[in-house]
């Protein structure tokens, strides 16, 4: 195979590379720039308000944050929303198969479940905000409808139990774990729903028929019949094709979702605090996210929202690699 001469290499690379400039451009100054300038600034105690001069601290922002309870207290509000995962991720498998029927019209009930995605954001923030509204919200008012309905207050207390009203929800520090708002542990008398059960349960909602159902959905496209077919003619029924021949070939598809759900999770919890709750009540709903936002934007030390930004891409880090470690011992390419 005759190859092109020298020069005309090195014009067709020049000429690609003129092409490529401008994205290469945006790559390097408004992607790695700014991640090697905070990791620089993440060494220093930089600070908008100029309170106190400019200078290098070394590693003393990080020692600082890992003696801080504060960021333990929003590691673990971080942790704490990324509770529904497993559900999330399940529940998009059964609604994938669900919607991997070859029925009549099949694709408008994947339109409709998908629908929801297309308003993700700050409108479906405001939406769930209002539907948790603890006076006059639909999900109040329907739990509100059925206690009376069912007189289950009344049979509570013939029986000699305390009546039960409808959650606070974003309003309330109560937890399902019993977590105590300022301090790392368990309290009884924080257990119950409030504002971090109210994002859980959003998340969880919005995740279901969202980007996973349709990753699970070209997964099952792409299983090939005769594995079904060889397996019936075998006398298996459908919970064992499901578990011989479904979750198999769905696995590499399923470690992906696990690994970019986790990613997203420990990233995410800025858009809910933000607009939902500010934070609060009593920062019990400030993720890492959010923390580094009102670190930076709102007190203005920028060196340490750096150093936790960094620390948190290195929780990212570690977590990634022990599930590709893992992980990958059962996944099948």
């Amino acid at each position: 195979m005759n190859r092109p001469p020298l020069k005309k290499q090195t014009l067709d690379f020049w000429a690609a590379m003129l092409f490529l400039a401008p994205n290469l451009l945006g790559f390097l100054v408004f992607t790695i720039g700014p991640v090697l300038f905070s990791l620089v600034v993440s060494f220093s105690n930089w600070n908008l308000q100029r309170t106190v001069p400019f200078r290098w601290v070394g590693f003393e922002n990080f020692a600082e944050l890992l003696q801080s309870q504060e960021f333990w207290l929003y590691f673990i509000n971080t942790a704490y929303l990324m509770l529904g995962l497993p559900v999330s991720i399940a529940g998009s498998l059964v609604l994938a198969m669900l919607l991997n029927q070859r029925l009549k019209g099949i694709v408008v009930y994947r339109t409709l479940f998908y629908l929801p995605s297309f308003t993700s954001g700050v409108a479906l923030l405001i939406l769930w905000k209002a539907l948790y509204n603890p006076d006059f919200g639909p999900i109040n008012a329907s739990l509100n409808w059925l206690l009376d309905t069912f007189s289950i207050n009344s049979i509570l207390t013939s029986l000699g139990l305390g009546a039960i009203h409808p959650p606070q929800w974003l309003i309330s520090t109560r937890n399902i774990l019993g977590l105590p708002v300022e301090e790392v542990g368990l309290a009884r008398q924080q257990w119950g729903l409030g504002a971090k059960d109210a994002i859980l349960f959003m998340g969880v909602w919005t995740a279901i028929g969202g980007g996973n159902m349709l990753l699970y959905l070209a997964g099952l496209s792409h299983i090939p019949l005769e594995l079904y077919e060889a397996a019936s003619l075998d006398g298996a029924g459908r919970w064992a094709l499901f578990r011989d021949v479904t979750w198999p070939q769905l696995a590499p598809t399923t470690f992906f979702i696990v690994i970019m759900s986790f990613i997203g999770g420990l990233q995410g919890g800025f858009e809910q605090a933000r607009v939902m709750t500010n934070g609060g009540p009593a920062a019990t709903t400030t993720t890492l996210a959010y923390h580094i936002y009102t670190k930076a934007f709102q007190e203005f030390q920028i060196g340490y929202a750096s150093a936790v930004s960094w620390m948190l891409f290195l929780l990212i880090f570690v977590i990634t690699l022990i599930h590709w470690r893992f992980g990958s011992q059962h996944t099948n390419y």
